[in-house]
């Protein structure tokens, strides 16, 4: 999540000098802190039956989650009347850091690995928007079936509302144990232009389907993912998060980040200021209603490593 390429990264006022391990990081010619780098996680160095190396399939998100696009391709990507302009889908495969369609057994295959090989706690399955119907839940139902009947290893799916809410129960059934449907921006006119094509699920619909989905996988296992910086203000995106927190779902509100490749890849990410006055409100009000980014069996918001949200809540628990 941290951009080191373009001019923006050039002007930035952080730099680092490296070594094997980790680093020294600086503000401004100032050292302000000492880092580390995952290690290359032991997995990355298997392939499968057929030649295809496993960090093709899946790759290592932070330090223990194993993470996967199913389908590398979306129904709205290749036309940019349609296609989310932060998505960068087809760059990945296009770069050949990926393949197509990850087949159910390959999925399993990779993921029995990264649990016996690196430790791996729990999987997020996201998916490019098929032209059908479920949106990609059957896609990831039939995944997560084959991982689950080779680990025990809990699963997120993440995926575009479905139109018939029983796929909710057969999502559930299939092994997968949390959901996220991801709104990214909350205000009709920021969702209009940033994302013409998911924009046609209006917010409404996703309310809707929250509800659904909740019934189906528990208050604390509905999750969406919120981009702050398109263009919604603080007080949009905590209007929006006072409406579904109540209902029990996690919003895990993320920098918007621009990605080389995308048609807001020179567009500026939010302001530290910005980030504070939502993740500050939102950790607060986590807390009313008893929502904590630790009880998320899978996924983004258990992960937490591309938002200071998580921080804020420890450090909020840690006060009390």
């Amino acid at each position: 999540m941290v951009p080191i390429f373009g001019d923006r990264a050039a002007r930035s006022p952080f730099s680092a000098t490296v070594h094997d391990s980790g680093g020294t990081l600086y503000r401004d010619g100032h050292a302000i802190a000492e880092f580390d780098f995952p290690k290359t996680p032991r997995f990355y160095a298997e392939s499968t039956s057929d030649g295809i190396p496993y960090w093709k399939i899946a790759t290592l998100h932070s330090h223990d989650v194993l993470a996967t696009t199913v389908l590398q391709h979306c129904v709205r990507y290749g036309d940019r009347k349609t296609s989310c302009q932060f998505c960068a889908i087809g760059e990945s495969l296009k770069a050949e850091r990926t393949i197509a369609r990850k087949r159910p057994e390959q999925l399993a295959e990779v993921a029995e690995a990264a649990v016996r090989l690196d430790g791996v706690t729990h999987m997020v399955m996201t998916t490019g928007t098929p032209a059908t119907a479920d949106r990609g839940a059957a896609i990831l139902s039939a995944s997560a079936r084959a991982v689950r009947a080779r680990v025990d290893l809990p699963i997120q799916a993440q995926c575009e509302p479905p139109d018939d809410p029983a796929w909710f129960g057969r999502m559930r059934n299939a092994g997968i144990d949390t959901l996220g449907m991801h709104v990214e921006a909350v205000t009709p006119e920021v969702r209009t232009r940033i994302m013409p094509g998911k924009a046609e699920v209006s917010v409404e619909g996703y309310i809707t389907a929250f509800q659904q989905a909740v019934e189906v996988f528990g208050r604390g296992q509905v999750t969406t993912y919120i981009l702050a910086g398109l263009g919604d203000t603080p007080e949009s995106i905590l209007a929006f998060c006072g409406r579904v927190v109540p209902m029990g779902v996690y919003p895990f509100v993320v920098p918007f980040v621009p990605v080389e490749g995308t048609p807001l890849a020179d567009a500026p990410p939010p302001s530290v200021t910005l980030m504070s006055e939502i993740i500050r409100p939102l950790a607060a009000l986590l807390a009313e209603h008893g929502l904590r980014s630790q009880d998320i069996r899978a996924g983004c918001g258990r992960c937490g490593a591309c938002s200071t949200l998580r921080g804020i809540e420890r450090l909020r628990v840690e006060a009390t």
